[in-house]
């Protein structure tokens, strides 16, 4: 990693400066520069769910980016960091309203976002067009680091993410439901989310490809309620599980009113990362004991060392990161940080030149970062384009009374890839 950041600290200097005599007033990065004052603060934003059902997100991955901060004392290069926050509320228009905001700041450097696929495909556009480097901690559709547009990709220059990709979580999702839990048979459900609809048709696809039989796809509708009328079609299709990666409140409805379901007795519930959060648990009430969900698994002692640093910044400091991605935005922001200090340049008057493809290099260049969430490599090829994590850090957990009547979090563990026979990429 070193080496990588001297070579692009030299190449910046060819990136960001014309002739010489001209070094002072002049940036020849071809996508511009961020100019810092001799007494002006580093600033990065983060466009995240602040408010809103998805709001455990954003709290969650909010915390992250903080103590990457706290880390460094606050500092970079001699500078206070100065972080700006935006609230894209888990949707494409929120997005796209917080890009537009973010773009029209020259003073950003790079931003830390979003948290929702569906509200990076808002952003993207507007971020990429500013010449900006955007690094997401927990959007995960396949769509987003795919550049083939006839597949669906929606890739942009400028786009990384430290979250895995729901190639290996879906495939993951499979697996585990025909090797571990010996079903035959599944039924998926999204709700038009690019999150979710990825997720079940990787999902489908991966168990279909393992002989298994896929019964049922269908959708509900964010802002649903009334979930009686698929439950039924479900049953009738006659599932051994029933997979639904949707978003809370969603997901809630769907697994308590499952539990009353005539010919839904039986049927094991699986849900994803969207439903992450202790509130799933609670809500649900007593249905969702039992409930396997795929996530985000991360571990080791510079993870305890990090929730330890957690906890000392709660009141009372015994509370919990509220969702599964806070490492990975503490990576993004330490990833993003480093790039910014790889290629910045200080000018005859003090002034920081940063430059924006210097920095989009610089992350692209990333391999073998050491991060709480494992060895990351950002790839540039699609359908990985700007892909940093290799979806090893993934685990099937399983709600237990203690998530749902005393509010522990998370629940335990009962599969990893370190258990598997094999894994496909979906």
């Amino acid at each position: 990693m070193k080496k990588v950041l001297l070579l692009f600290t030299a190449l910046s200097l060819l990136l960001v400066f014309s002739l010489p005599a001209m070094a002072d007033s002049h940036c020849m990065d071809e996508l511009g520069c961020v100019e810092v004052g001799p007494d002006e603060p580093i600033v990065i934003a983060s466009i995240l769910a602040m408010s809103g059902p998805a709001s455990f997100y954003g709290t969650d991955s909010l915390g992250g980016i903080e103590l990457a901060i706290l880390g460094r004392d606050g500092m970079l290069l001699g500078r206070d960091i100065e972080l700006v926050e935006e609230d894209s509320h888990c949707a494409a228009e929120g997005g796209q309203a917080a890009a537009q905001r973010v773009a029209a700041d020259e003073s950003i450097a790079g931003v830390i976002g979003t948290t929702c696929s569906g509200a990076a495909q808002g952003a993207m556009p507007i971020i990429s067009e500013a010449g900006m480097l955007m690094i997401s901690s927990s959007n995960t559709s396949p769509s987003l680091t795919n550049a083939n547009a006839d597949e669906g990709g929606t890739y942009y220059p400028g786009y990384f993410r430290t979250a895995h990709n729901d190639l290996f979580q879906g495939a993951m999702g499979a697996q585990f439901a025909m090797e571990v839990l010996m079903t035959d048979a599944v039924a998926t459900i999204h709700d038009g989310d690019p999150y979710t609809e990825g997720l079940a048709v990787v999902m489908a696809d991966t168990f279909a490809s393992m002989d298994g039989d896929v019964v049922f796809q269908g959708a509900v509708s964010k802002g649903d309620t009334d979930m009686s009328a698929i439950l039924t079609e479900i049953a009738a299709s006659g599932p051994a599980i029933m997979y639904l990666p949707v978003f809370v409140p969603e997901s809630e409805f769907l697994i308590s009113q499952a539990a009353n379901t005539p010919g839904m007795e039986g049927v094991k519930m699986m849900t994803a990362d969207g439903s992450f959060s202790v509130t799933f648990a609670q809500n649900t009430g007593d249905a969702a004991v039992g409930v396997y969900m795929t996530g985000p698994h991360v571990a080791g002692d510079a993870y305890d060392a990090f929730l330890e640093m957690w906890a000392e910044e709660q009141p009372g400091g015994t509370e919990a990161p509220p969702s599964g991605f806070h490492a990975h935005a503490y990576d993004g922001t330490n990833l993003l940080l480093d790039a910014i200090e790889a290629v910045a340049v200080e000018m005859d008057d003090g002034t920081l030149m940063i430059g924006r493809q210097a920095l989009r290099d610089a992350m692209a260049a990333v391999e073998d970062y050491s991060g709480l969430t494992g060895m990351l490599t950002c790839q540039e090829e699609s359908p990985y384009s700007g892909d940093c994590a290799t979806g090893t850090a993934l685990a099937v957990f399983q709600i237990t009374e203690a998530q749902v009547n005393d509010g522990e979090w998370p629940p335990p563990i009962v599969w990893d890839l370190s258990m598997a026979s094999s894994m496909g990429e979906g």
